[in-house]
């Protein structure tokens, strides 16, 4: 259900007196606390600091300064600052939900992944063609997209659910950067989405698909045969000694009556009683 914590490994990082601070609230404070930097240092004309942060394959394979494989989505140019605040809000209503869901750390994990993974492609890029990427739009994108792959019929702006709007947003994305043969950027924008896509559906978080099973069923161990025996039926084996049992009630009897049988004797009674009719019979 949409809001609700469904992960035994949801929990507050702090509190900030009765408020919960957790993951996606630390992130949007950072990428803010970035943006806010970023805006100072080209107001004081210092924006040149900026570039040792932003991925460039180049400087990655020729100066191995990989620290830029991270830093780049904390790079927020203050011309799309407008964009940025609507992004922001973006992550913290969804982002939010996804951490709920499968937990704090599993959030972690699908952050890394959504910041490493595009610039690891554009690294392998590199080695034909320069690229260059600063900023998070696709990377919190891909949150977005693990957002309706586990609430995927979760009604959201007018009334459209949220499988349809990733779908329409992913489209318009794709149409965008084909026009502009953008291909480094559409390369990053798709590697979010079927990174986010992926590992929402590998946690059995995600709709179920067909196909997806079936290469799940394909690609994962095979179960054993093992050998089951037959099992057969065995008739109850009376105990010799049945006989022995009833002759102290018998005794009573002769004393002191058959009143005088208590209602677990009268059963024990009853019941070899109806013994001896079927043998007879």
């Amino acid at each position: 259900m949409f809001g609700v914590t469904t992960s035994d490994d949801y929990r507050p990082v702090t509190w900030m007196g009765r408020y919960p601070v957790d993951v996606t609230t630390i992130l949007v404070g950072l990428h803010v606390t970035c943006a806010i930097l970023a805006a100072i240092l080209i107001a004081f004309g210092a924006g040149s600091m900026l570039a040792y942060l932003q991925f460039d394959t180049a400087a990655v394979w020729s100066g191995g300064q990989v620290w830029r494989l991270l830093t780049y989505a904390f790079v927020h140019a203050p011309s799309a600052l407008l964009w940025f605040a609507v992004e922001m809000y973006m992550l913290f209503v969804f982002g939010r939900e996804v951490e709920r869901f499968i937990g704090r750390r599993a959030y972690i994990v699908i952050y890394l992944i959504l910041l490493i993974a595009p610039a690891a492609v554009l690294t392998v890029w590199g080695l034909w063609q320069r690229s260059a990427l600063a900023g998070s739009p696709a990377l919190h994108f891909g949150i977005f997209v693990a957002f309706a792959t586990i609430y995927p019929r979760v009604e959201l702006f007018l009334r459209i659910m949220a499988k349809w709007i990733a779908l329409i947003l992913a489209g318009v994305y794709t149409f965008q950067l084909l026009a502009y043969h953008a291909w480094t950027d559409l390369a990053v924008v798709w590697t979010s989405i079927g990174a986010a896509f992926l590992f929402i559906e590998i946690r059995g978080a995600g709709p179920e698909l067909a196909w997806w099973n079936n290469m799940k069923e394909r690609i994962g161990p095979k179960p054993k045969l093992h050998v089951v025996q037959k099992s057969v039926s065995r008739r109850a084996v009376e105990p010799d000694d049945l006989y022995a049992s009833i002759d102290p009630i018998l005794d009573k009897i002769s004393k002191s009556g058959i009143g005088s049988l208590t209602a677990n004797e009268r059963r024990l009674l009853n019941r070899e009683r109806d013994r001896l009719l079927k043998k007879s019979e």
